[in-house]
């Protein structure tokens, strides 16, 4: 996977793919040609000569299951910007329903509800004259 800030981008590569092959896969994306691109492993610089082998990405590294990580940081003109990855979100904590209640937390919740049960529903009805 390539990320840049908060962009990931899935890919299949063969360890024999060089990295200006991946800058293509890039390129093809989000339009930003390979000299405008630089690829990272583990914050280090990858040569686009090498192929991902020789970088280190093997099929131990780089799994469907545990994609390896490729960070991408975009420049021009020969100025780039830092490389930055945004870590992912993640998902708000949820309320621990199945949990069992303290001792005497259930017992409050059934007296509330029979305490609302027994009160009038709408407004009280008014006598008729006879």
């Amino acid at each position: 996977m390539i990320r840049h800030h908060k962009t990931t981008i899935f890919t299949d590569a063969k360890m024999s793919s060089t990295v200006l092959e991946l800058k293509g896969v890039v390129q093809g994306i989000l339009k930003r040609p390979p000299d405008e691109q630089k690829l990272y492993k583990d914050g280090k610089l990858l040569d686009d000569r090498k192929t991902l082998g020789e970088c280190g990405f093997t099929s131990r590294t780089a799994e469907p299951q545990a994609p390896a990580t490729v960070g991408l940081a975009f420049g021009a003109d020969g100025v780039f910007e830092a490389l930055h990855i945004e870590p992912f979100s993640s998902p708000l904590q949820l309320p621990d329903v199945t949990q069992p209640q303290e001792a005497g937390g259930s017992a409050g919740v059934s007296q509330q509800r029979s305490k609302s049960q027994a009160l009038p529903r709408g407004p009280a009805p008014t006598p008729h004259p006879q």
